[in-house]
């Protein structure tokens, strides 16, 4: 089981950078589409005052925050896991040297 949920919609262009955020720094999080979804849709809305923003993140402490539009900061920083990736590649390492 993920501590971390993501609702979501299939269409949400910032959904899809802020699961590849998570997938490029290996977190593991569970999805749930809201259009599939009424409880979700519900809960998704009661955590936004009323408006249905995706992708709203939720963590097993029992926080949610909206991600609408995409900020990596806040992201990396609500989650407390880095903001860039440390890439292995020949250039990279070239310009540590």
């Amino acid at each position: 089981m993920s501590d971390v949920v993501i609702y979501s919609t299939c269409w949400c262009g910032d959904c899809r950078r802020a699961k590849n955020f998570l997938r490029e720094r290996g977190v593991s999080f569970r999805e749930v589409n809201i259009d599939d979804d009424p409880d979700a849709a519900a809960l998704v809305m009661k955590v936004n005052n009323g408006k249905r923003k995706v992708p709203t993140i939720g963590t097993t402490d029992g926080r949610y925050f909206s991600l609408s539009p995409f900020d990596p900061c806040k992201l990396s920083s609500e989650l407390n896991i880095p903001l860039n990736v440390a890439h292995n590649c020949p250039i990279s390492n070239f310009l540590k040297k």
